[in-house]
């Protein structure tokens, strides 16, 4: 039979272990959230690493204006840009320009080229590792040796040819350049179809014009060939075939994108362009 004083002594030597226990439980239990606390701001830090700056690049007949609705959705989406000016005299000096802006902006970037843009953004972006991908957007991508006229050409498709309105000029060194527009009364059919007449001709009256060389200025590199890209292709473009803009992105080993649009797909199809961009970001930028 036991004992009063040594049950007590049971009992009490007991409740100190149950004591113990509890504490070492609520131990275990605050490490736990603890942990769990540093491991959730470990992941949401993880995915809120600051995303790469895109730079659009403008093509003829157009400026910085038509990517206003890409520019939009990129900012809500939180993403730093810049719409480069593009002056539109020819890819080597266009590249100079664009590289000055891409030298100037800090960490990864995405490059983005519509149309004569493309030319651009294939030289500017050559050797840039802060470039993590190239978007091309109904966009020429040359090959070394290639000018744009020249694949424009390359398959039947373009009436560009019988819209544009050159205009010629004498330059303060005696020598002339002729630049192209496209005639206001011809610009919507042949530049943006699927682009409302309101809209349509703000963009006619405010196109830039490009220098007719700059068309006929063979590309020097081609920086497609060794950084990832993109391609939207539009199967309603007068300006460049669909063929030939198959064939470039073929080339290239571009993801592509095919959508039934206008040469202005930009600004008529901007939710899409932006998803096209926000894709190469995502897959490029770690």
């Amino acid at each position: 039979m036991m004992s009063i004083k040594g049950g007590r002594k049971r009992l009490a030597m007991g409740a100190v272990a149950t004591a113990a226990a509890g504490i070492a439980l609520g131990a275990f239990a605050l490490s736990g959230t603890a942990n769990g606390a540093t491991e959730t701001a470990e992941a949401a830090s993880a995915g809120n690493h600051p995303k790469p700056t895109v730079v659009l690049e403008h093509g003829a007949f157009a400026d910085g204006s038509s990517w206003n609705g890409v520019i939009s959705r990129l900012k809500a989406d939180g993403y730093p840009v810049v719409a480069a000016a593009n002056p539109l005299r020819g890819p080597a000096s266009d590249a100079t320009a664009l590289r000055a802006v891409l030298d100037h902006i800090k960490g990864p970037k995405i490059v983005v080229g519509h149309s004569y843009g493309g030319n651009v953004i294939s030289e500017a972006a050559t050797n840039d590792p802060d470039v993590k991908a190239l978007v091309y957007v109904a966009a020429f991508l040359p090959a070394p040796g290639e000018s744009a006229l020249e694949l424009t050409n390359k398959y039947p498709g373009s009436t560009l040819p019988g819209t544009l309105d050159p205009v010629t000029y004498q330059q303060t060194d005696g020598s002339s350049v002729t630049d192209l527009y496209i005639q206001q009364d011809k610009f919507r059919h042949q530049f943006a179809a699927d682009v409302s007449a309101k809209q349509a001709a703000l963009m006619a009256a405010e196109q830039r014009p490009i220098a007719q060389a700059a068309l006929e200025e063979k590309a020097t590199t081609a920086a497609w060939k060794t950084i990832p890209s993109w391609d939207i292709i539009t199967t309603e473009d007068l300006n460049i075939p669909p063929a030939v803009q198959r064939f470039m992105a073929k080339r290239a080993h571009a993801h592509t994108t095919e959508v039934a649009a206008s040469h202005s797909v930009a600004v008529s199809h901007p939710r899409l362009v932006a998803d096209v961009i926000e894709r190469a970001a995502r897959a490029t930028v770690r």
